[in-house]
């Protein structure tokens, strides 16, 4: 533990910022920007589809991080990259055959960039901290994510041609200042001077451990994913929502939900195991969603069910923070490796709930598409709290 002072663990969880920014960027205003000049909408899908496989790509890279350099160097040098990035792929919106390229390297670096911020941070607070840490970290990705939607494409056509992509570069590189002003632990020169195959050996290992291969499989069932987010904001007609309520809801509505949810983590997570309160996140999310089966088609539940959908999301991923951090423990010699992994574990069920959703909706409509999320959600934690009941005794220190 680092003899400096420490700030606060808010600051440290702005370190997250860049994966909001960078998100809203390839995910909002970049298919804004090419729907603006007529690019298909298919064409628009694959190009932010490749970007978001980024996410999953950098897992095989990520033991790098627990290598030669700090973490803190890493998480500055990859935040630094993903801001230079940005910018350049919004200087090639017009090059369709690069940009998916682009911005899959910028969401390459930012993984990176957060997941040696992750490793890095996790081993220096202390346990106590944990449960404000990784709710903070969900809160500043969400909250890069909202902000960067609402100015961002404003500052493109606002400012004389280019500005606007180095402005958004530049707002994304910024976090890297924070991580400059937090203490960091130098590098571990005994792995740096161990063989790779040594190195690889060992953490192998460590991801074959049953406490590990407990938390990759509860973040791997549907039981707290919440994908119904980013279904929900393409459904608005159902509730007769106008484009511009839509927009409202999707915006400003679930950035101020998605902070509810996630800073609401910490007192919880001070009551009971991260891992039960995942799952009770999930049960609670999921009696929400069948809830709006029988709700009146309005703007109003529309706008109720874009705001507990993403309060429950945010809550959820903030408490998989933490139990990522219990996880990992401290000291850990890939903290950064293992914050990949689990991390990456996080957004499957997101990823392939969406098309999970996509189809039900075509099925049976909102009815189909809420009994399948609920029903899929609430078996699995079912399932999943009797495997954490049967291994209780086996994983007590690191669930606790």
């Amino acid at each position: 533990m680092a003899s400096t002072r420490m700030p606060p663990v808010w600051v440290m969880g702005l370190t997250n910022l860049p994966l909001g920014i960078t998100g809203a960027v390839a995910l909002l205003i970049v298919p804004q920007l090419l729907s603006a000049a007529h690019v298909p909408e298919p064409r628009i899908a694959e190009i932010t589809g490749l970007a978001l496989l980024a996410g999953f790509g950098c897992v095989p890279v990520s033991p790098i991080l627990d290598v030669r350099f700090s973490r803190k160097t890493y998480a500055i040098g990859f935040t630094l990259i993903a801001g230079l990035l940005t910018t350049v792929s919004l200087l090639a919106l017009d090059r369709l055959a690069v940009l998916g390229w682009l911005l899959f390297a910028t969401f390459f670096s930012v993984s990176l960039a957060i997941a040696a911020a992750g490793g890095w941070l996790g081993s220096l607070v202390a346990k106590t901290d944990d449960a404000r840490l990784g709710p903070w970290m969900t809160a500043a990705n969400i909250a890069g994510f909202g902000v960067t939607a609402i100015v961002g494409a404003g500052l493109i056509r606002a400012l004389p041609p280019g500005f606007g992509a180095v402005a958004l570069g530049l707002i994304a590189a910024a976090p890297a200042l924070i991580c400059a002003l937090i203490p960091g632990p130098p590098p571990d020169r005994k792995l740096a001077r161990e063989s790779f195959g040594r190195f690889f050996g060992d953490l192998m290992a460590l991801v074959r451990q049953p406490t590990v291969l407990l938390t990759v499989l509860l973040f791997a069932v549907p039981a707290a994913s919440f994908a119904l987010t980013n279904t929900l904001g393409g459904l608005g007609h159902d509730y007769s929502a106008s484009e511009q309520f839509v927009s409202l809801a999707g915006g400003a509505g679930v950035t101020v939900a998605g902070l509810i949810g996630s800073l609401l983590v910490p007192r919880l997570a001070d009551r009971m195991p991260p891992r039960a309160l995942y799952l009770g996140i999930g049960t609670l999310g999921a009696f929400f969603t069948l809830s709006l089966i029988v709700l009146p088609h309005t703007p109003g539940i529309f706008l109720l069910a874009m705001g507990g959908e993403n309060i429950a999301q945010s809550a959820a991923l903030a408490t998989a923070n933490v139990v990522i951090f219990r996880t990992m423990g401290k000291d850990n010699p890939f903290a950064a490796t293992e914050f990949a992994i689990l991390t990456a574990a996080v957004t499957v069920p997101i990823t392939y709930m969406q098309v999970v959703d996509g189809h039900a909706y075509g099925g049976g409509g909102l009815t189909g598409t809420y009994l399948t999320d609920a029903g899929l959600g609430l078996a699995a934690c079912a399932a999943m709290a009797l495997v954490l009941m049967l291994t209780r005794r086996r994983f007590q220190p690191a669930a606790a």
